[in-house]
């Protein structure tokens, strides 16, 4: 029987999951669940608010440490879904994307949500990855 196991990076934000009510990530056998990632740095605060590649770049420097932490890289990563405020963010997310995305690309589901759970995210991703050692 699998054990599923919090995946909860010490690199993001402890009050987001505070009352156990919120995982980064999930690691169920060798398939790491990771939830919407957004622009928050470790401390807190919001990343790049009105820039949306500033806030690419932080959601998928999240992405990596949550995947890290469950001993993965992000070349592990076999799909993810992008979720979007407007669909004028696509084209800046995308060129960020390609730099954290090299070689065998996962596919990725985009979804245009407005608002998004806080006013100042402009985007968040959400991805599935395969761990094996």
């Amino acid at each position: 029987m699998t054990r599923r196991q919090r995946i909860m990076p010490a690199a993001l934000p402890a009050h987001v999951a505070d009352n156990n009510a919120y995982s980064y990530g999930v690691l169920d056998g060798d398939t790491l669940h990771v939830s919407g990632m957004v622009a928050f740095a470790p401390n807190g605060s919001y990343v790049g608010e009105g820039d949306i590649t500033a806030q690419a770049t932080q959601v998928f420097e999240n992405l990596r440490a949550v995947v890290a932490e469950a001993g993965g890289t992000l070349e592990d990563v076999v799909s993810t879904t992008t979720y979007l405020a407007s669909t004028e963010y696509a084209a800046a997310v995308g060129e960020v994307r390609k730099k954290y995305f090299t070689g065998d690309v996962p596919p990725t589901s985009t979804v245009m949500v407005a608002p998004m759970a806080r006013e100042q995210f402009m985007v968040e991703v959400a991805a599935i990855a395969r761990i094996t050692e």
